[in-house]
């Protein structure tokens, strides 16, 4: 499989238990199998200017090219997610782009005028969450593209493939 560049690669949706949106979507649609990361922890993290880094776990997965995330949040600390969903809210919150120039598109996106919501390091990416809700109602990651993490993309697609019906909806993470 190849990830086209610049092009939507992830639907993110923030939810009140990852493991239950997992079993759902894997049961309802066929999507997975999920890598589960649980307390995520970035090695650089700032949040609208500030450090604050708020306790949430992801899910990844595939239905069909499309990765799907769940998130879900801990916590109440200010962040990205909290912006949009108080506790007990659920819903999409952002699409996901690859970018090979990282800054050089996070920079076409701040020309914009789009603020910058927040930006991480973790896992040797960068990333950065844009706030384009004015254009399309939620944010705009822009994921950076190194070989490691498009490997391990390749690799969550091709057991998405290999994934049928009453499979186990997780799948390990390869470290």
């Amino acid at each position: 499989m190849i990830i086209q560049k610049n092009s939507i690669f992830q639907q993110a949706y923030f939810v009140n238990d990852i493991e239950e949106s997992v079993k759902k979507w894997s049961e309802t649609f066929g999507a997975g199998p999920f890598v589960f990361t649980h307390h995520h922890k970035t090695d650089k993290f700032e949040y609208r200017g500030t450090q604050q880094e708020s306790d949430v776990s992801y899910a990844f997965g595939y239905l069909g090219d499309t990765m799907i995330q769940f998130i879900e949040q801990h916590d109440e600390t200010p962040s990205i997610y909290r912006d949009m969903f108080k506790r007990g809210e659920e819903g999409f919150h952002h699409i996901g782009i690859l970018v090979s120039d990282f800054d050089e598109e996070l920079n076409r996106y701040l020309d914009m005028g789009f603020d910058l919501a927040c930006r991480l390091w973790a896992d040797g990416v960068d990333a950065a969450y844009v706030d384009t809700r004015s254009l399309n109602g939620v944010f705009t990651e822009l994921h950076g593209d190194p070989n490691h993490i498009l490997g391990e993309f390749a690799r969550w697609r091709r057991a998405h493939e290999k994934f049928t019906p009453g499979d186990s909806y997780k799948l390990e993470r390869v470290k």
